[in-house]
């Protein structure tokens, strides 16, 4: 006889025995094969299992143990001393088992577990356990399930393998205390009695209490959930209750998920309000094995009627068009076509402003919705895209629906070569589109540019940049005489530009080691030399502007050839641009400083005032980054007019703290508020007197957490209009449970003629639960 653990499968015995796995009932002839341990292997008889699958009677199902008795008088085959039965990914562990063949009953006790394939394992003192395990009553349960949920029971009864009734139930999500495990869990759910639906994946509890720490706090005559095992599973969502909206009053939210397949599903939720129609929105997601769809949309019945009011800008705007019927829709989708080329949109539309701010829809508090298609590809150096753009109007305060751009379509490509015989990359761009406005110029572009660049170094260590480079635009436009031109022509016009540009740039860095070669130090020289023909702002050829309405000039901007954001306008003319780059860094700390300017033969008039280069010698423009250290960090920038000397721009950042508590505050100062330069027609009238608002902004925040609490605030002040612009706060506790927050949220920008509210936020969250918010 063998002395280590063999299996055997027999065929004939005197008389066949009839024996029980933990999963189920099952004939077997079974040879005893030590008296210390004992193994068995048999065919099974097809079965169900908890999952609803059907077991191969090809896989066997092997029992283990450390001995086994036949009782011919009682007819009982009783196995002990760790007992393992398992087939397939099923697992059953005691200490014995009993099988009754005149019953058919297997009765396990001593340290019973089950373990099942997605992991869960439901522990028991004693089981009977009948008709392939799928009937029984076990005693003492404990389950433990995904999560990190736990799951207690007095006792429960097993039907057709599919409903598991429990009494004296107990349900948490929290860790146990391991030096005194009959402490109280921080929250738990026990119940009169509890039904485990394995079919449909949901627990339902009656007669139940919440404990917090042991102590009752909420009596819930019924509560359902999804049992954690559970990955998706289609049900009602948490609700949502708000005491008080300006506009909506007190509104409750009713979500309701629903599963459609693997891949997709749909979220519906109504909501109910006091003072306006109610809502009904959905969300439907989809995932496919090229790409994705998200689309979520709204109709409600609206109430109200919005009034008329007066803007910043001094005109009046009237009532909205956001009574009655309402709706809105956000979809995106993105579907790749092979491994080069992909497609996607976004979009974005609304009935009306005013619906969106009645009912909270995401998005509202923004200027504008904005939705685009686009086709795009990627290549070895290369990109193209092609798109569409539409954008919907929200804040008639800051601008109308009317004076916003339709792009169809607009083409972007950009190639970038490999390093060719002499030294150099060459690369080439395009930005080409068609704008149409109904209030506003409407115009045509086709744009080409061409890039060469070759970097040399020469023996003292200089860096040099050698680049040659070309632009070229074409234009067809109607309407110049609107916005955002306001040229003095009424007449459709057909201009372009061309304009070559040379430029050098040389870095010559000095650098020396300190600190025992722990430290460096750099001493770094950067002067550039720009060569191209002088064509002004574009104004006299009635060049329309699109893309480069903006201008800042600044130490990003110092060294670049065209210092406009796009290349509607560009930078001509002979000038030269030096600075002083320095830079300490050792142990951990570091000091990066830069300061420098621009000396231009030419100065372009037809730029925004304080651009700091409506002079020969331009602005200073300098930065700073300190960081001494892990507990602090400080950045700053700044524009000094020389002629002034005064600031005509400047911003800083920093960061304070220690391990669990850090403070965080801004500045930032312009002597003009530049949004509002194009607004209206400054050619004849100048810019609007909010043009000429200072911008002087302070903002200030910190944050902390100790132990499983958390603390933040923050502040943004306008000390020029001497106002705050927001503030808030959150305090919260989490643990490996249980979460609470408090959020308060203040803005005072004025919306559609409406100031904002406070809100309050409190929301209360239990792990594998959900979360339940107050607003």
């Amino acid at each position: 006889m063998a002395s280590r653990p063999s299996r055997f499968r027999l065929l004939h015995r005197r008389r066949t025995l009839a024996a029980a796995t933990a999963l189920g009932g099952m004939t077997a002839c079974i040879l005893v094969v030590t008296p210390q341990e004992a193994h068995a292997q048999f065919r099974p008889q097809p079965m169900h299992l908890n999952t609803g699958a059907k077991t191969s009677p090809d896989e066997p199902a092997t029992f283990q143990s450390d001995s086994v008795n036949y009782d011919d008088h009682a007819n009982t085959v009783t196995w002990t001393g760790n007992v393992q039965v398992w087939q397939g990914d099923h697992v059953l562990r005691a200490d014995k088992i009993v099988f009754d063949r005149d019953t058919g009953i297997v009765a396990a006790r001593g340290n019973v577990a089950t373990i099942q394939p997605d992991g869960s394992v439901m522990y028991a003192n004693y089981a009977e356990l009948t008709g392939n395990m799928r009937d029984g009553i076990m005693l003492h349960v404990n389950a433990r399930l995904p999560e990190n949920a736990k799951l207690a029971a007095n006792g429960l009864r097993r039907t057709g393998g599919k409903v598991n009734v429990m009494s004296r139930a107990v349900y948490t999500a929290c860790e146990i205390c391991e030096k005194d495990k009959t402490r109280a869990p921080f929250w738990q759910f026990r119940a009169y009695d509890a039904t485990q639906d394995l079919q449909h994946e949901r627990i339902d509890f009656r007669d139940t209490f919440i404990d917090i720490f042991g102590i009752p706090v909420i009596y819930l005559p019924y509560f359902s959930m999804t049992d954690p095992s559970s990955k998706r599973h289609s049900g009602f969502l948490m609700p949502g209750v708000t005491p008080h909206d300006r506009y909506l009053g007190t509104y409750f939210t009713i979500p309701y998920y629903w599963v459609l397949d693997d891949t997709s599903d749909v979220t519906v939720q109504g909501l109910f309000s006091t003072k306006t129609g109610p809502q009904l929105s959905a969300q439907y997601r989809k995932l496919f094995n090229f790409g994705m769809l998200n689309v979520q949309g709204g109709i409600a019945y609206d109430t109200h009627r919005s009034s008329s009011y007066t803007n910043n800008f001094g005109e009046p705007v009237g009532r909205g068009n956001g009574h009655g019927m309402q709706g809105y829709i956000f979809a995106n989708g993105q579907f790749s076509i092979n491994k080069y080329w992909r497609a996607g949109a976004n979009i974005n539309l609304a009935t009306s402003a005013d619906y969106m701010r009645d009912y909270r829809v995401q998005g509202y508090g923004s200027d504008t919705l904005n939705s685009n298609a686009y086709l795009e590809g990627f290549g070895t150096g290369a990109y193209s895209r092609v798109d569409a753009q539409y954008y919907q109007g929200l804040n008639q305060g800051v601008i109308r629906n009317s004076d916003l751009p339709f792009v169809l379509p607009r083409y972007t490509y950009s190639y970038l070569g490999q390093p060719d015989a002499w030294g150099g990359r060459f690369g080439v761009s395009t930005t080409d589109f068609n704008v149409r406005r109904d209030n506003g110029t409407s115009d045509m572009r086709g744009q080409l540019a061409l890039n060469w660049d070759r970097p040399f170094t020469n023996r003292l260590g200089q860096k040099f940049l050698l680049t040659l480079h070309l632009d070229s635009m074409v234009y067809r436009a109607r309407k110049l005489y609107q916005q955002p031109n306001f040229y003095k022509t009424g007449a459709t016009s057909v201009s372009g530009q061309v304009l070559p540009t040379i430029a050098l740039k040389t870095n010559w860095p000095f650098i020396r080691t300190f600190e025992h070669g722990h430290g460096t130090q750099i001493l770094e020289p950067i002067v550039q030399a720009i060569y191209a023909p002088n064509t002004g702002a574009g104004t006299n050829d009635n060049i329309p502007n699109e893309d480069s309405l903006a201008y800042e000039f600044t130490d990003s901007t110092l060294f670049s050839l065209n210092r406009y954001q796009g290349t509607d306008r560009l930078d001509g003319g002979l000038r030269g641009n030096v600075g002083m780059h320095a830079n300490w860094t050792w142990d951990g700390h570091e000091i990066d400083l830069l300061g420098g300017a621009s000396f231009q033969e030419h100065i372009t008039q037809d730029r925004l005032p304080y651009s700091g280069l409506d002079h020969h010698v331009s602005d200073i423009v300098a930065r700073a980054r300190v960081v001494p250290n892990q507990y602090f960090d400080f950045t700053a920038r700044m524009r000094l007019n020389p002629y002034t000397s005064k600031f005509d721009f400047g911003d800083a950042l920093f960061s304070a703290g220690v391990p669990h508590f850090r403070v965080r505050g801004g500045y930032i100062y312009e002597p003009v508020t530049p949004y509002y330069y194009y607004a209206t027609d400054y050619r004849s009238s100048g810019p609007t007197q909010l043009y000429y608002v200072r911008t002087s902004e302070l903002s200030g925040g910190f944050s902390t957490d100790w132990a499983n609490w958390h603390l933040s605030g923050f502040a943004r002040r306008s000390l020029s209009r001497k106002e705050f612009v927001s503030l808030g706060g959150d305090i919260g506790y989490n643990n490996d449970c249980f979460g609470l927050d408090f959020m308060y949220l203040k803005q005072y920008t004025s919306i559609g003629g409406q100031q904002r509210n406070s809100t309050y936020l409190f929301t209360v969250s239990f792990k594998t639960l959900g979360a339940f918010g107050l607003k």
